[in-house]
């Protein structure tokens, strides 16, 4: 294969652009409107261990990645990593993987757009706002990366706004300041079943969609290769990042489980169409204020167009860098003068442009069915980082490399990144395990939800039997000499 030299992306982004980035990529409808049904599910003190065990699978990873992207900072990211220190042709499956994840995450945003406009529009054609939506991204991208930033940045500022409103709000009613209550302050967790609701399975069963929820954090990886001073900024991030997204997720549960008891049936409603019974919309009206769900709707429709906007970033610069590795069509290799890879720009658009099926089918069925087929690849990404990391370690101290010379290390090393991959395949194997114990069996939701490995198997199969590659041995890989 021949590759292609081509450098011409620029490093524009600060840290402060990249931290915003990862907050931002990470708090969306997860928090905003599912949060509530993993403790209707598992109960308050189940849904608070989900989060930090899955928090803790997060840590890891962000320290895994951290050590990756801060060593070699490349917009290819785990793809690079994933060629350069496991396999090529797992690095090869790994890119397509991740771009066709978030390109099709894309269109689910703009579908959930709709479905969010409909609420103040309900007569208007739902299309014309994925159109609008998917207009602005494309704009945005197409710029320049400062652009990008600037408004990823302010998108973001907005979501981690709401998140402090919502538990200084939810700590003032829970002591009984906003919203007078004759009721203790801990009450809702010993009602019923509470605080564990269904035992273990019960949480495991939650970890599921907490897992999805904290998605986006990944997105540091591949804006390290246009940020402005790698070395510093990345470690930087990854130390702040995930505190500050933990401690947002962990506050915003135990304000939710205080004030709405898990027994309360709107805490199912896990859609975006649901926004108006979200548990973030009930804890504000709890405090008397009667416009929540119209200022919630615009909160989550700002998450939903952040988490488009990140998207399009992100599967643009992969396409790239597999065209720069000579694993994708030549052509997307392209930058245009201020460094838009405007060829892989236009490809990942026209995958978003699948949010347009809902010209032909009902809005909330494309929701759901592309949400599926989005399914595990997120999850496949973090698999592909804690393997890289893994095996990077174990070949840089083979081949006597000082580890001090790491412009970070991770802790915990090598517990970090095998806990990391066992829950992280735990969650990936088991996204629709209800549906094999189910007296009627649905082939297409469990085809759509595990589409993403079999593709991901067939890709990497066929790279490897096309050019014979094998997996990199620890002696063979290859290393800066100044980090020696």
């Amino acid at each position: 294969m021949k590759k292609i030299h081509n450098t011409s992306l620029r490093r524009e982004l600060k840290t402060r652009n990249l931290m915003m980035m990862a907050v931002g990529g990470s708090i969306g409808t997860g928090l905003f409107v599912a949060s509530g049904a993993t403790i209707a599910k598992a109960g308050p003190g189940g849904a608070l261990i989900a989060y930090a065990l899955i928090g803790l699978m997060v840590y890891f990873l962000m320290t895994s990645l951290g050590e990756l992207a801060s060593f070699m900072p490349v917009s290819g990211s785990f793809s690079t990593y994933g060629s350069k220190y496991v396999e090529e042709g797992f690095g090869f499956a790994l890119g397509w993987n991740y771009w066709y994840n978030w390109a099709i995450t894309i269109a689910v945003d703009l579908v959930a757009a709709q479905l969010i406009m409909s609420w103040w529009f309900p007569n208007a054609p739902g299309w014309v706002w994925s159109a609008i939506f998917l207009g602005a991204i494309f704009l945005l991208n197409n710029i320049s990366v400062k652009n990008f930033s600037t408004a990823e940045y302010w998108l973001s500022l907005i979501k981690v706004t709401t998140v402090i409103m919502f538990i200084i709000v939810g700590i003032l009613i829970a002591f009984h300041i906003l919203h007078y209550s004759s009721s203790a302050i801990w009450e809702n967790w010993t009602i019923g079943d509470a605080p564990f609701v269904g035992g273990f399975s019960s949480i495991i069963s939650v970890a599921m969609i907490v897992g999805f929820s904290f998605q986006g954090t990944e997105l540091i990886g591949i804006a390290a290769g246009e940020s402005v001073d790698p070395q510093k900024s990345i470690p930087k991030a990854v130390r702040q990042v995930f505190w500050r997204i933990l401690l947002f997720y962990v506050l915003a549960i135990i304000v939710i489980s205080i004030i709405i008891p898990y027994t309360d049936p709107n805490l199912l409603k896990t859609s975006v169409k649901d926004v108006s019974i979200s548990p973030f919309t009930l804890v504000f009206q709890h405090a008397g204020l009667l416009s929540a769900a119209a200022v919630m709707n615009i909160v989550i429709l700002t998450a939903v167009l952040s988490s488009g906007n990140s998207g399009m970033y992100s599967a643009t610069r992969m396409l790239f860098s597999l065209a720069v590795d000579g694993k994708a069509p030549r052509v997307f290799a392209n930058t245009s003068k201020k460094g838009i890879p405007r060829a892989a720009l236009y490809a990942t658009t026209l995958v978003a442009g699948f949010c347009f099926l809902t010209l032909a089918y009902n809005k909330t069925i494309i929701y759901l069915w592309l949400l599926n087929a989005s399914g595990v690849t997120g999850l496949i990404a973090w698999l592909g980082i804690a393997i890289s990391h893994y095996r990077f370690r174990k070949g840089y101290i083979s081949q006597g490399c000082n580890l001090d010379k790491l412009p970070y290390r991770a802790k915990y090393f090598p517990i970090g990144p095998i806990f990391a991959f066992i829950i992280c395949l735990v969650i990936t194997l088991g996204q629709n395990y209800q549906a094999f114990f189910s007296d009627l069996f649905k082939w297409d939701e469990v085809i759509a939800t595990y589409i993403g490995i079999p593709l991901f198997l067939c890709l990497w199969i066929g790279f490897k039997i096309k050019y014979k590659t094998r997996f990199v041995k620890y002696n063979e890989m290859s290393f800066p000499k100044s980090d020696h």
